[in-house]
């Protein structure tokens, strides 16, 4: 077989007791664990280590957590500015500087084009390298995998430049003229910052995500949360259903610059053009608008103080010394809400679609899935014996998709793999991964 170099030697066996498919934050963390438990396994990543980090964010990316929040099992962050949060080309060293610490034995561009139960038990993968089985496999492929385009998109005439935000690097990148930014997400709201601070003219059509603050008395807000358990509830003990959880926007704010607050209305009032959503394209350039603008922008603001509440309930129950705040007040309100744009009698040239990404498991023909298609698990477990999920968001707690939890998932996870192991091997040493012949 041609494949790509390895981090650790791999022979050419079939099978192995534990096939981990994804080379990412998540497998790179399970590979951590198994390695704890001196369970033999293969990491197979469809592309490269950190690849998504390096190919899917814009030039002035940077994390929204801080820097502290960067905690990969065995590996916490070492750098010299904890408070900091890191540019992308600093997140794919650090991802590239943990496969290089856990030494995982990884094989890279080797897509699994079908995972399946195997005839005589376990699972078998076909891949472009390959066939492969395995007595367990772990998918760590996060649930971000196909870009969102909104069928509405391709009503607008070629004349006008579409982008998914996972393809948008900068404003020099564009071409000259208005660009139009549809959702705000935090890719949204950070790339029409973008491309506002590079002095171009932005339209924004503003959605549904909440917002939170980014210091608030005398902290990040992070750190106060973090302080405060947020972060520990898990899914089941949190009071928003589930579902709510694992499809909810992520709050708006940035890391830029050394992190700071991203306010819509404050951008209104430095001339950036605000809308509800998209309801409709009419004649190709012409834009219809729900009327929502307002409702949308209470909403996020409503999410900010309710976080600031909470902050503010926690220091005073724990009789916590911490500056006092102004009580936060609108500085723009719409004077009517703009209910349609036509795009040929202005400048804008370009449009970013800023609406997000959906999974694609079509290649796991496994029953681990509900009737809407979501992957059923119970912190990553599923139904079926063997079959695991690992760094989707929410899988267990706020963190289980980000750099901050998705460890600690991967310990309970292989955790639950050698108990398998073990019980089996009580049984029969084919468990160990010598039943299943190639």
């Amino acid at each position: 077989m041609t494949r790509q170099t390895p981090f650790a030697p791999v022979n050419d066996q079939i099978h192995w007791p534990v096939i981990v498919i994804g080379g990412g934050q998540a497998g790179l963390s399970a590979s951590y664990w198994l390695q704890q438990h001196s369970i033999r396994h293969l990491v197979l990543e469809k592309h490269s280590v950190g690849h998504a980090w390096r190919n899917n964010r814009w030039d002035s990316f940077c994390l929204v957590t801080p820097n502290w929040q960067c905690r990969l099992p065995g590996f916490p962050y070492d750098g010299n500015d904890p408070n900091g949060f890191m540019p992308r080309d600093a997140i794919v060293d650090y991802i590239e500087r943990y496969a290089a610490f856990v030494k995982p034995p990884l094989l890279q561009g080797v897509t699994v084009e079908t995972l399946q139960q195997h005839d005589s038990g376990g699972y078998e993968l076909v891949t472009t390298e390959g066939r492969f089985t395995a007595d367990q496999v772990v998918m760590a492929v996060n649930g971000y995998h196909v870009p969102n385009w909104p069928r509405l998109s391709e009503r607008l005439p070629t004349s006008i430049g579409q982008l998914h935000s996972s393809d948008y690097k900068s404003p020099e990148t564009l071409p000259a003229g208005e660009v139009l930014v549809i959702g705000t997400g935090q890719s949204g709201c950070q790339i029409a910052e973008d491309l506002h601070l590079a002095g171009r003219r932005v339209h924004l059509c503003v959605g549904r995500a909440p917002r939170a603050p980014r210091w608030y008395r005398g902290r990040d807000s992070v750190d106060w949360l973090e302080r405060m358990g947020t972060y520990d509830v898990s899914v089941e003990e949190h009071p928003e259903p589930a579902w709510d959880l694992r499809h909810k926007a992520n709050h708006y704010m940035t890391g830029r610059d050394g992190g700071r607050e991203i306010d819509l209305r404050r951008f209104a009032l430095e001339g950036m053009q605000l809308y509800g959503r998209v309801a409709d394209i009419r004649n190709g350039t012409h834009l219809i608008f729900g009327q929502d603008l307002r409702q949308n922008l209470d909403a996020a603001d409503d999410t900010y103080c309710r976080i600031r509440e909470s902050i503010d309930r926690y220091i005073e129950k724990n009789n916590i010394q911490a500056p006092l705040e102004p009580e936060y007040r609108p500085v723009w309100e719409p004077e009517r809400e703009p209910a349609e744009l036509d795009i040929a009698d202005t400048g804008i040239t370009s449009v970013i679609w800023a609406t997000g990404f959906h999974s694609d498991f079509s290649w796991v023909q496994l029953p681990v899935f509900d009737g809407a298609g979501e992957p059923v698990h119970q912190r990553g477990v599923t139904p079926t014996p063997g079959a695991y999920f690992l760094g989707l968001p929410w899988l267990h707690t706020w963190g289980s998709g980000r750099f901050a939890s998705v460890g600690e998932d991967a310990r309970h996870i292989v955790e639950v793999i050698a108990s398998r192991l073990e019980n089996a091997s009580q049984v029969s040493p084919s468990a160990q991964g010598e039943a299943i012949q190639a």
